[in-house]
């Protein structure tokens, strides 16, 4: 039963992976060609995720390849890569909505950005409730934490939807702004969460990781 529960974990790992990649892609080149700061950073946002999962899926092969053996050190690099690129966004977000809120910028339309995150809305929840019921299923604090993870997509997603909403709204351009430099608060609180994992720290979203409860059958 503990093969089909982390087969399954498995394939919401690479899901999470691909399907970041494609929202990535598809929200960085429509928010620089409508030049939407907030659609750009959530993008950007969503391949530093893609990297986070792919240390949970190492991870996962790494436990099964081993039978619960983990010296290896790669997920603990992914973690401190993870939470460097989290910084650096946040800084090029702040920085770049500080331009835009002095030249009062105003992007080409957000519309987008609204349509983007119904659609990550609706994905993430459903990760969130899978990897909720097969890291419940396994009692696996490791997979619960990505669960919680995945969940702060979600407010990453209604920032972006709430920005993007009232510049189509109101036309006011600082809007964008404002929902760019609540997204760079957001990452940098990931990147800071990535960090106290790497240490082998609770984090705000608890992603300790207990490996003893991460070990599969033979």
């Amino acid at each position: 039963m503990n093969s089909i529960l982390y087969s399954r974990a498995n394939y919401l790992a690479l899901f999470t992976i691909f399907y970041n990649l494609v929202e990535g892609s598809v929200s960085v080149w429509l928010g620089t060609a409508d030049e939407t700061l907030a659609l750009f950073g959530f993008g950007a946002d969503s391949f530093i995720e893609v990297i986070s999962a792919i240390g949970v899926w190492h991870m996962l092969r790494r436990i099964k390849a081993n039978a619960g053996e983990t010296s290896d050190t790669f997920e603990q690099r992914a973690l401190r890569i993870t939470g460097s690129a989290f910084y650096v966004l946040s800084i090029g977000l702040l920085l770049t909505a500080a331009i835009n809120l002095y030249s009062d910028h105003k992007p080409e339309t957000t519309l987008w950005g609204f349509v983007i995150s119904l659609i990550s809305i609706s994905f993430m929840w459903y990760l969130i409730h899978q990897k909720n019921k097969v890291g419940t299923a396994l009692n696996s604090p490791a997979i619960l934490a990505d669960a919680a993870c995945s969940r702060a997509c979600v407010y990453l997603s209604l920032v972006l939807m709430i920005s993007s909403i009232g510049y189509e709204l109101t036309g006011i351009a600082s809007l964008d702004a404002i929902g760019a430099i609540l997204i760079a608060w957001l990452t940098f609180k990931e990147g800071r969460e990535a960090f106290g994992k790497a240490r082998g720290m609770s984090c705000s979203c608890n992603c300790s990781i207990n490996r003893e409860n991460l070990r599969l059958p033979q």
